[in-house]
């Protein structure tokens, strides 16, 4: 896609970051945005155009953990050290934010994007379909302070009957969140997704590999900006992206497009869980105990509504995994900074420093 002028506005730049940028950079260095992570290298877009960057030793040795690293949507304040390079010097507070604990058994943060307004969590409606794992999405969606919107895809490879319960089974578990049904081959609900979208706003696409995140950016871009897989018999896509980028639309608004995730832990995610499952909250409020656990406690008032059917019992269930596994990797991350081991969680200074100053 071509590159054309803008200004930083357009690029989502307001008073705030504009604020921030005042404080941090330096003399002679200038705000640009980061559009591409690329294994230690980056992409970084300014009024003029993008450019490729790297950050500096100075940089890489202040920082604590590779969440204090640049990662898409970051601003940052950059050098360019000639018309086709620049060197980054600091990343500007976040204001939103979507974070994993990384694949495998170690307890590390990995960022996923910053400064997001809203998050598309992408389900296809034919062999990705899983309530348990939209609520995961939008505990991380609310743990980062982003706004969520589902969006169904494939529903061409399913009847209107099997869509509406599958709609059914997303109400069924308390999830108030707007749902748009959508098909990348008829382009039926992509008018839904467009309406959505506003200039200078930033948007994501969450989802597991294959389900169509990719086609849905090139149908809002009008052209194959991303490289896309054929689909299987089974209406499963292969997974194509293989980076995360930000991609600027012709209607001003941005989409950040991630590779796909079938693998993302929780990690203090308390405001997030508190978020996705508020009826469980508003429950746990007419408690005996205030520490409830609503496991085995007398005077609970979340298991009595299990019993009587006014709290689905799968609903409850994942909202008690989930908790678990945020709470276990807290601890465990715990046991490892008394070890004196590099962590993975120090970038929610820069998250706590937004709060304070909103």
């Amino acid at each position: 896609m071509k590159i054309t002028s803008m200004d930083l506005s357009e690029l989502g730049l307001d008073l705030w970051f504009q604020n921030q940028a005042d404080e941090l950079c330096q003399p002679g260095q200038r705000i640009a945005r980061v559009t591409a992570v690329d294994r230690g290298w980056y992409v970084v877009r300014n009024e003029e155009g993008e450019v490729p960057a790297r950050t500096t030793g100075r940089f890489l040795n202040s920082t604590d953990s590779t969440m204090d690293m640049p990662c898409v949507g970051d601003w940052v304040c950059v050098n360019y050290d000639s018309e086709n390079s620049a060197t980054i010097h600091a990343v500007l507070p976040r204001r939103s934010y979507l974070h994993r604990k990384s694949a495998g058994k170690n307890v590390e943060m990995q960022m996923i994007a910053a400064n997001i307004d809203v998050a598309f969590i992408v389900q296809s409606c034919h062999y990705d379909f899983n309530v348990a794992r939209l609520e995961r999405y939008l505990v991380m969606a609310g743990e980062g302070h982003v706004a969520s919107v589902l969006v169904l895809t494939k529903t061409d490879l399913v009847s209107a009957e099997d869509l509406e319960q599958l709609i059914a089974a997303i109400r069924g578990a308390g999830i108030s969140t707007r749902i748009i049904a959508l098909s990348n081959v008829t382009g039926a609900g992509l008018d839904q997704v467009i309406e959505l979208m506003g200039p200078g706003k930033t948007y994501c696409l969450l989802g597991s590999s294959g389900v169509g995140k990719s086609t849905l950016i090139n149908r809002l871009t009008g052209q194959d900006t991303l490289k896309t897989g054929t689909v299987s018999d089974s209406g499963e896509g292969r997974h194509t992206t293989v980076r995360r980028q930000l991609i600027v639309l012709e209607q001003g608004a941005m989409f950040v497009d991630t590779p796909g995730m079938r693998e993302f832990g929780l990690f203090g995610a308390t405001e997030g869980i508190g978020e996705c499952f508020d009826d469980i909250r508003e429950l746990a409020l007419s408690c005996r105990f205030s520490n409830c656990s609503h496991t085995n406690e007398p005077g609970c008032a979340v298991l009595p509504a299990i019993a009587g059917g006014d709290l689905p019992s799968e609903h409850y269930g994942n909202y008690v995994k989930l908790k678990k596994e945020s709470d276990l990797n807290v601890t465990a991350y715990a046991e490892k900074r008394k070890k004196g081991k590099p962590s993975g969680n120090a970038g929610h200074s820069a998250t706590k420093q937004t709060k304070k100053q909103k």
